[in-house]
C-alpha cells in the first residue's frame, strides 16, 4: 500500500466533526513519550509520523470513512449533498452536521446500488414526475400533480391515527407504489449517533429511476407525514437536498406550503376562531383541532401563522411549548422502554424503517443473484449475516 497523505488524516477527522482531543479519545491514543494523545494525533496529521495499519482501521471506523479513502492522493471536495435548504440554529453542532453528511453518503451509496441493479435487469423505468415541476407554477399546481400521481385521498389519510401513524403509512405506501423509496433513519447505527431534529428533519435524493426520501424518525410521529409530503415536493422539483426544522428559504417555505395545503386545506382554519382567547385555551383548541385531522399541533400553528391568523410572537410561544412537551414525552417513553423486558423484534423494526418497497426489491434481487448478500446488506444497512432475516418473505417468495 502507498503511504498515507497526512492531509487525508486531518480531512477525515474534521469532516467527522471531531477535535483532536475528541478523536484521540475515540482512537484510544494514550499519552506517550511526554505527549498527550491529541499531540500524537497532530504529529500524524503533520506527517511527522506514519500511522500503523491498525490505527488506520480505527480511524476508518471512528471517522466513518472507507479504509481505502485514506490512501487517496488528496482530500476530495465536499461530498455532494445537493442544496442545503436548512436554516440552522446558532448553537447547532458541527459533529451533528458531520453525521448528516455521513448519512447522506451512506444513502447515496444505497441508491446507486439500487439504480445499477434496476439498470442491469432492464427494469430501470424513468419516472416522469421527478423534476417535472417548478416553483413558478405555484404550490397548488404542484400539489395537484403529487395528489393525482400518487392517488392521494385526504379522508383516507385522516382515518389513520397519530399513535400508530397509519396516516403516514398510507402516504408512504402510495409513494412507494409510484417508485419512491421512503426510509426512516434517525441515527447511524446506535443511539450515540442520533440525529437532532433541529439539524436534520429529512432529505430527498432526486433520481429519475430510484428517488429516495429519508425522514428522521427521532421526530414526533405526527410530523412524519408532513415531512414526507415536504420531501415529495423536493422530488417533484428535482431538488436534491437536506431539510431542517426551520423553514426560512424560499424553497423550504414553498415545500411546506405544498405539504400544508394537502394536510390542512386553508378553508378549514376558519373553524378555529382564536381571537381574544387566553394562551391556555389556544393551546387546548389547537390540540383538539390537530387530533381530529391526524396532524401535529406544530403544523396547525405554522399554518395559522402563514394565513395571518396568529402573529409571530404567539407562534413562537406555541412552537416552544409544543417542542418542550414533545421532548418531555419522548424522554418519558424512552425511560419506560428501558424498564420493559425485551423489546420489539429487530427484523420487524428494521423492515418498518426501510419500507416494503426497498425490502421487497432487495429480497427479489438477492434471490435472483443480482445482489450478493454483502451488497444487499449495504442497501439495507445491516450486516450480510442479517440480510435474510430482514428480507424474509420477499426472498422466499422470489425463490418460489
Amino acid at each position: 500500500m502507498p503511504s498515507v497523505n497526512p492531509e487525508i488524516l486531518k480531512w477525515a477527522r474534521e469532516t467527522a466533526g471531531l477535535s483532536t482531543e475528541e478523536a484521540a479519545a475515540k482512537l484510544a491514543l494514550g499519552d506517550a513519550r511526554g505527549l498527550t494523545g491529541a499531540d500524537r494525533l497532530v504529529e500524524y496529521e503533520a506527517g511527522e509520523r506514519e500511522p500503523t495499519r491498525p490505527l488506520l482501521v480505527r480511524m476508518a471506523k471512528q471517522y466513518r470513512r472507507p479504509l481505502l479513502s485514506f490512501y487517496m492522493a488528496e482530500p476530495p471536495r465536499r461530498a455532494e449533498r445537493g442544496e442545503d435548504f436548512r436554516t440552522l440554529p446558532p448553537e447547532h453542532s458541527i459533529a451533528q452536521d458531520a453525521l448528516v453528511d455521513a448519512l447522506i453518503r451512506d444513502v447515496r451509496a444505497r441508491q446507486q446500488i439500487v439504480r445499477e441493479a434496476l439498470v442491469d435487469e432492464e427494469e430501470a423505468v424513468p419516472l416522469p414526475f421527478v423534476g417535472s415541476m417548478t416553483m413558478r407554477q405555484g404550490a397548488e399546481v404542484v400539489l395537484r400533480s403529487i395528489v393525482e400521481t400518487l392517488h392521494l385521498d385526504l379522508d383516507r389519510y385522516r382515518r389513520g391515527t397519530n399513535r400508530q401513524p397509519g396516516g403516514f403509512t398510507y402516504l408512504r405506501d402510495q409513494a412507494e407504489q409510484a417508485g419512491i423509496y421512503v426510509l426512516l433513519i434517525g441515527n447511524l447505527g446506535s443511539h450515540h449517533t442520533s440525529l437532532d431534529v433541529e439539524t436534520f428533519r429529512g432529505f430527498a435524493l432526486a433520481d429519475d429511476v430510484a428517488p429516495f426520501v429519508v425522514i428522521n424518525d427521532q421526530d414526533a410521529t405526527t410530523a412524519w407525514a408532513f415531512t414526507l409530503l415536504h420531501e415529495l415536493c423536493h422530488i417533484w422539483l428535482g431538488a436534491t437536498g437536506v431539510s431542517g426544522a426551520f423553514a426560512e428559504s424560499a424553497v423550504e417555505q414553498f415545500c411546506n406550503d405544498v405539504a400544508g395545503r394537502f394536510l390542512l386545506p386553508s378553508g378549514e382554519l376558519q373553524a378555529l376562531n382564536l381571537r381574544g382567547e387566553r394562551f391556555e385555551t389556544v393551546v387546548a383548541r389547537i390540540g383538539d383541532f390537530a387530533e381530529q385531522r391526524n396532524i401535529s399541533r406544530s403544523m396547525v400553528s405554522y399554518k395559522l401563522l402563514r394565513e395571518g391568523i396568529i402573529d409571530h410572537e404567539l407562534w413562537s410561544r406555541l412552537t416552544a411549548l409544543f417542542r418542550s412537551q414533545w421532548k418531555a414525552a419522548r424522554a418519558s417513553e424512552r425511560e419506560r422502554n428501558r424498564e420493559r423486558e425485551g423489546g420489539p423484534n429487530y427484523y420487524v423494526v428494521r423492515r418498518h424503517r426501510l419500507g416494503e418497497a426497498l425490502v421487497n426489491l432487495t429480497g427479489r434481487m438477492l434471490a435472483e443473484r443480482v445482489l450478493s448478500p454483502t451488497k444487499a446488506g449495504k442497501v439495507l444497512g445491516v450486516k450480510a449475516s442479517n440480510v435474510y432475516g430482514v428480507v424474509g418473505d420477499g426472498f422466499n417468495a422470489a425463490q418460489g
